[in-house]
């Protein structure tokens, strides 16, 4: 398999011995079938001046289709962290980082790891000579590293991945979401720059639409366990339906349906693996009205009966 480079060498532009740091926020996880991530920030040593860095890692293993998996990897340098109550720390809330004795600067380390279970539900119709639908079914004949340019886009997915106010179910539900745009957004760097103002849809030239449209994503993740018609949908976003789906179906690369089932099942991982809910209560959770309709839509999406997952 590809052995990669260490990330934050190249970042740092020499070898980094990583137990040499101190380390002061952690968050993880290992659900099969499911993105699996760590995000680790270190306290910056002063003298250090590291690059902000992107990598996608392709690993490709012909004679062992189970050993495939895509990666993304990235190092931040030049955050903060306040070892506080950020939310009632005045010099914080006033902008004084200097004159906070508990907030400090950090280099952060962010990897992703999407296994071929997980991408496959992103490919409906796989075409020769299509380098990322190459990837994401891993039909690429060898593995590779490239560097990932890092945009607003990608920036603004990073520091919300890194600083967002979930906890528990809702931090699942969020990152589920943002991990997806995060692929989104890295796939098409390997297709060059996308001019973002060339939609196909010409009510997306238009900001207030296309913040409409953003405004949808957003109801769709604080519904998962409470299912909303497009109808819906549409009157609370202002924007009738037909351009929802349009819009929709542009800015993000899928239907508004496959989006929401998608994150629904990918949250039932969660709370199948994560938490040790049994089928009835994340069926129920969910908003499922019965347990035979949840694992049917749960099999469809992961290949995987819920109860195939905790024996996993």
């Amino acid at each position: 398999m590809l052995q990669a480079p260490n990330i934050i060498d190249l970042a740092q532009k020499h070898p980094v011995m990583l137990d040499d740091l101190s380390i002061i926020q952690e968050k993880e996880r290992q659900t099969p079938g499911a993105v699996q991530y760590s995000i680790k920030r270190y306290s910056r040593i002063p003298q250090w001046n590291a690059e902000d860095m992107g990598m996608m890692i392709y690993h490709y293993k012909k004679s062992d289709p189970s050993a495939n998996y895509l990666e993304l990897r990235f190092c931040i340098s030049g955050n903060t962290y306040c070892r506080g109550n950020e939310q009632t720390c005045l010099n914080c809330k006033n902008g004084l980082t200097r004159a906070c004795t508990t907030r400090e600067d950090t280099i952060d380390l962010m990897n992703f790891t999407f296994l071929p279970e997980h991408l496959q539900q992103f490919v409906k119709t796989p075409r020769a000579f299509d380098l990322p639908n190459e990837v994401l079914c891993f039909k690429h004949p060898s593995s590779f590293t490239k560097i990932v340019p890092l945009c607003v886009r990608v920036r603004s997915i990073l520091e919300s991945l890194i600083n967002n106010n979930y906890s528990e179910s809702f931090e699942n539900i969020f990152i589920n979401a943002q991990t997806q745009m995060l692929l989104l957004y890295c796939m098409e760097c390997m297709l060059g720059d996308k001019n973002e103002d060339n939609f196909s849809c010409k009510f997306l030239s238009n900001e207030s639409d296309r913040e409409k449209i953003l405004k949808a994503r957003e109801i769709l993740l604080e519904h998962i366990g409470e299912p909303i018609t497009i109808k819906d949908l549409s009157r609370k976003v202002a924007i009738n339906e037909c351009y929802l789906k349009k819009g929709f179906k542009e800015i993000f690369g899928t239907t508004i349906f496959d989006f929401y089932q998608g994150q629904r099942m990918e949250h039932a991982k969660y709370l199948l693996y994560e938490k040790g809910l049994s089928v009835t209560e994340v069926s129920l959770m969910l908003g499922y009205s019965s347990i035979s309709h949840f694992s049917t839509a749960f099999k469809k999406h992961t290949g995987l009966k819920p109860c195939e997952l905790l024996l996993r």
